[in-house]
């Protein structure tokens, strides 16, 4: 070990007794190649670790549901406001036409007032008691019938929801291994959710993240929110969440709203958590601090699963995502401060408990929620990913 060392410093003496012979030029050009390889080493080391999502199977950008008559739909093709983003972006490529709108934040309108996401994955035991707190609050708050003669534009402004009414449930089945969709299609029966309750499944897991996205790529709401299958957040406060998106929505109507249990802080909820686990969840509110842009570093909890986009939203946000495991929340708040002009966040105190049956291992998710939120914040600084 000491002969390593020794060549080591005889190394570093001798290209300092060199250097000082040299002209300053060639000092200079030495300095200004190593550079130039240290930052291509880097970058190239990102690339290869930063996620690149898969393009989805035929059958994922399918639904079925129930029938009135008790039986389940053949497979249906899902609308998808995605498929025509990627057109009009192709076009705008081809025709140099940058600055048009229709080519960057344009999505078309809203058929139904809420679409609700439900990413799933083994939930056969937690997922009935949330859809039945669901489906009572949005058979309140918008029908069951969107209104025939009204539909949103995707790119108008904040009152262009007005009227429009009616929601879906879009469930997310991420690979799932139990009876997952059984439990779902026989909800959806037993309530004559026809054609309103949708499963969506995917060929094989791809993380909630990699779910969500998903979901989003097909809702046809003119808000859009995703809900986790538990049941944790109490469901009502969706009607909070749309009152602060509207409250912070632009002129073109983009808004998001994300659900916060940051003033649970100090309460029983919390408290009686391990102290492993709240020292970890402190030191991951540390790391997002110094990790993130400004506004979404000012977010208290980015890891509430209940947060609502409005539609004109979509478009900036999702078409960019690449992460599909924990961290995906802070990627999509990290795009909406991003995109053009900036979309505002309101963060909404919403109610919240522990549900048992959680996936989430404590330790080792925590590690390799730092590890991506490192690696996605690299990846946006040198160029990885990018906008266009």
């Amino acid at each position: 070990m000491s002969n390593f060392a020794d060549m080591f410093l005889g190394v570093i003496n001798g290209a300092v007794e060199l250097s000082k012979d040299a002209p300053p030029y060639i000092l200079f050009s030495l300095l200004f190649t190593t550079l130039i390889a240290t930052g291509g080493f880097l970058y190239g080391l990102i690339f290869l670790l930063a996620p690149t999502p898969r393009a989805p199977h035929p059958s994922e950008k399918t639904y079925i549901t129930s029938t009135p008559s008790g039986d389940v739909t053949p497979p249906k093709p899902l609308p998808c406001w995605h498929d025509d983003w990627l057109a009009h972006r192709h076009e705008a490529a081809t025709t140099k036409e940058k600055d048009n709108v229709k080519h960057t934040g344009a999505i078309e309108g809203a058929e139904v007032m809420m679409s609700v996401v439900v990413p799933a994955y083994n939930e056969e035991e937690r997922m009935e008691i949330m859809l039945e707190e669901a489906v009572a609050f949005l058979d309140e708050e918008y029908g069951r019938t969107p209104s025939k003669d009204q539909k949103a534009n995707g790119s108008a402004g904040k009152d262009s929801t007005k009227g429009v009414g009616g929601y879906e449930i879009l469930i997310v089945n991420d690979g799932s291994k139990d009876k997952t969709v059984d439990v779902a299609l026989s909800f959806a029966k037993r309530n004559n959710l026809h054609d309103i309750l949708r499963v969506c499944t995917l060929k094989e897991n791809r993380g909630k993240g990699g779910a969500v996205t998903h979901g989003f790529r097909h809702v046809r709401g003119a808000y859009a929110v995703f809900a986790d299958a538990d049941g944790a957040s109490k469901f009502s406060d969706l009607r909070k969440l749309v009152k602060g998106c509207q409250e912070v929505q632009d002129s073109p109507g983009r808004g998001i709203a994300v659900g916060s249990r940051a003033h649970m802080v100090g309460t029983e909820a919390v408290v009686k958590r391990s102290a492993l686990r709240n020292a970890l969840m402190h030191s991951f509110h540390l790391l997002l601090r110094l990790l993130t842009p400004p506004a979404t570093s000012r977010i208290r909890d980015t890891q509430c699963g209940f947060k609502l986009f409005s539609r004109p939203a979509l478009p900036h946000i999702i078409p960019y995502m690449h992460v599909e495991g924990w961290i995906f929340d802070v990627e999509m708040l990290m795009l909406a401060e991003s995109a053009p002009d900036g979309i505002r966040v309101a963060e909404v105190p919403v109610g919240w408990q522990e549900v048992g049956g959680s996936k989430l291992n404590v330790v080792w998710d925590s590690l390799s929620m730092a590890w991506g939120l490192a690696i996605l914040r690299a990846s946006w600084i040198v160029g990885v990913y990018r906008r266009r």
